[in-house]
Formats: C-alpha cells, structure tokens, sequence
C-alpha cells in the first residue's frame, strides 16, 4: 500500500494525545484510592488540554486526505457497518469530554457529586474523565478495526493490530506524561516512567510478534489466479497501459527493498529501543532525556505508521506486478 502522510499523522497524534489523557487520569485516580501521594501542583486540566490539542491536530490532519472536505460530515453516516464511520463519530466525542474534563479542573467550579465508599470524593470532572477514557478505548478501537477488519489485507487483518495501536498510542502517551511531570515537578514521575517503559516494551513485543507473524504469511493468489490463465510459465512484460491508473497510484508504493528494511529497523530502534533507554538514565531533575525520549518515540512511530502501510500487500498488485 502507499501511505498518506494525513493518515499517518492522525493515527500518531490522537494515539498519543488518548495515551496522555489516560496516563494523567488514571493517576488521578491512583492518588484518590491512596496508591500514590497527591501531587504538589495538579497539572491535570493543562494534560487534557494538550491531549485535546493533540486529538484536534490529527483530526486537522485527516481533511488533507479527503477529496471534498467540505462532505466530510456524511462519513458517520453508515455507523452500522463502517469502522471508519464509528471513528468519525467517536473521535469528535472524546475531544468534546477531554476538553470540558479540562474545563472542570482548570476552572473554579467542580462541585461534589458523590462520595465513593466511605473515603473517596467523586466530583464532576472525575465522572466527565472516566466517560472519556471509555471513549477513548473505543476511539482507539475503531481506529485499529478500520485496518483489522480488511480480510483481504493479511498483514492487517490480525488482532495484532488493534493491539499495537492500544500499546503504542499509550506508550507515546505516557511518555510524554514522563516529559511533562519532569518538567513541572508535580511528583508523578516515577508512576510515569515505570508505565512509560513497561508500555513501550509490551509494544516492542506486540509490534515484533506482528512482524514475525507477517513474514510467515504466503499469498493464496498467483499471477496465474490473478488473470485466470493457469499456464505455469506466465511473465508480465507491461501493465498493459501506457500511463498510471488509480490502482497504481494508490496500492503500490514503489520503494525498493532496501529502503522498506531501512524503515522496520529504523522504528524499532527509534520508536522502542532508544525511549526505554533514555527513560531509564533520565530522572525527574532530567526533563531533556525525557522529552528527548518522546521525540525520538513519536519520529519512530511515524517511520513504523509509515511501513505498517507498506507492509500491506493488496491482493491486486499480483497483476499489476509491472508498471509501465
């Protein structure tokens, strides 16, 4: 498949924007169940925000891929079958409860709506959070499903792959959580670090076993199945076209195989390896390691977006194996 940039932005930027949020809120809720010390300064309504931001970018970035934007509305219109559409659905969804999740904390009013048990307050903005982390685990599913459910595409087709965007949405996530609480001090780091590399680890092994997987896939098709004629020694010589057509343009890539083994090694070292290194020799005093780790983290999860669509073989590309 050839990748769209579009795409590979908002998948990248609304993982890590729903990972963010998830890693602030949960801690949120550690402190209230007496897991871990309240935090000097609450920074919380200042995470949301940036994952509101983060989430408005990636969607910013979907218009660019679309052929009439201004129609873009009528992609929820088939939410019964259309994992794309449940996406188009959710996504605004959890912007909307990130964003008054923010409002409630930053602001002066976030009144009492109950008392959990004996000993743990429930106040408004803690019941607007929880209704956006269970949208955003359903945002990251439709995500993934859009790509997961494909049949005809192996490499995607594979719970594999809604694994890999919940692991590494959420090991960006809290690896950026990690920069934030080393850069403010509010007291969370160690919390953060510790999910930040157990996350990106679990990816590693996650995104590993998916690339073991794929190399053991064989195609069912043939060029011989692709035209019907079962005569053992056919060769194409041409596409049969003088020019491109959509098919071209859109399923096949045309990078080399070196360059497609450059970027699998480049984004487990960039997006895995390099982060739970930097994560472990920086410190809560160390905001640049930790923000070094992100960065290095997030241009590693663009170069495996990048051959996550590379990877995918269209069943259609056994015909048009050569392009005149």
């Amino acid at each position: 498949m050839k990748p769209a940039l579009s795409v590979i932005l908002l998948t990248t930027l609304i993982g890590a924007g729903q990972g963010l949020f998830l890693a602030y809120y949960s801690a949120e809720w550690f402190v209230m169940l007496s897991i871990l010390a309240r935090a000097q300064t609450d920074y919380s309504g200042f995470a949301a925000g940036l994952s509101f931001l983060l989430l408005a970018a990636g969607l910013l970035a979907s218009f660019f891929h679309l052929g009439h934007p201004e129609r873009a509305w009528r992609a929820a219109a088939m939410w019964r079958s259309s994992w794309l559409s449940r996406e188009v659905i959710t996504l605004p969804l959890t912007m909307l409860l990130m964003l008054g999740y923010a409002l409630l904390k930053l602001g002066s009013y976030d009144p009492l709506v109950f008392v959990l048990g004996e000993s743990i307050p429930i106040a408004a903005s803690t019941l607007v959070g929880f209704c956006a982390v269970l949208a955003l685990c359903a945002l990251y599913v439709c995500t993934a499903m859009i790509y997961a459910c494909l049949k005809f595409l192996r490499q995607w087709h594979s719970p594999l792959t809604v694994l890999n965007f919940i692991l590494m949405g959420g090991a960006s996530g809290f690896t950026l959580a990690t920069a934030l609480s080393a850069y403010t001090r509010d007291g969370r780091f160690a919390y953060f670090v510790g999910m930040a590399i157990f996350l990106t680890l679990a990816a590693l092994i996650s995104r590993f076993a998916s690339l073991l997987r794929n190399r053991k896939l064989r195609s069912p098709s043939s060029l011989q199945s692709a035209i019907g004629v079962h005569h053992p020694t056919i060769r194409q010589l041409a596409q049969g076209a003088m020019g491109g057509s959509f098919n071209t343009r859109a399923f096949i890539h045309g990078y080399g195989a070196s360059v497609v083994r450059l970027a699998r090694r480049s984004f487990l070292l960039l997006a895995f390896i390099a982060p739970v290194a930097l994560l472990q020799a920086g410190s809560e005093t160390s905001a640049f390691l930790c923000v070094s780790a992100f960065v290095l983290q997030y241009l590693g999860l663009l170069v495996e977006r990048w051959y996550f669509f590379i990877e995918a073989e269209h069943p259609q590309n056994i015909y048009y194996q050569m392009i005149s």
